[in-house]
């Protein structure tokens, strides 16, 4: 029975370590400008677990540090999405797309070039 007891700490210390309440990751997010930006880093900011935040307009690169023990780059990335922004994994639905400011028309090429 002890040796039942130690076997089962050192199993649920091994699981416990294993999940990072700090782990830091990154995600490809399209946007255009400032706006985009604010609109991106709130979104994934609002989750729980999500500690910081920073995307960047030149590489479309969220670079983010959450409590992987709350949430995971999926759920970030559909979070980001659901607000309007496409992702490698998750596309925004429509009316989250259409509900962006004009000038946040990544998908539209010709918002993209007057944004360069």
């Amino acid at each position: 029975m002890k040796n039942l007891i130690i076997l089962l700490a050192i199993f649920m210390a091994t699981t416990l370590s294993a999940q990072d309440k700090n782990a830091k990751g990154s995600l490809e997010v399209d946007g255009v400008c400032g706006m985009c930006k604010a609109r991106i880093e709130k979104a994934a900011i609002k989750l729980t677990g999500v500690k910081s935040v920073q995307w960047s307009v030149e590489t479309h690169e969220l670079k983010v540090i959450y409590d992987a023990r709350k949430t995971n780059l999926d759920s970030i990335a559909k979070q980001v999405a659901n607000a309007g922004h496409d992702t490698k994994k998750f596309t925004a639905p429509d009316m989250a797309y259409n509900a962006v400011d004009p000038c946040c028309k990544y998908r539209d090429e010709e918002v993209v070039k007057a944004h360069q």
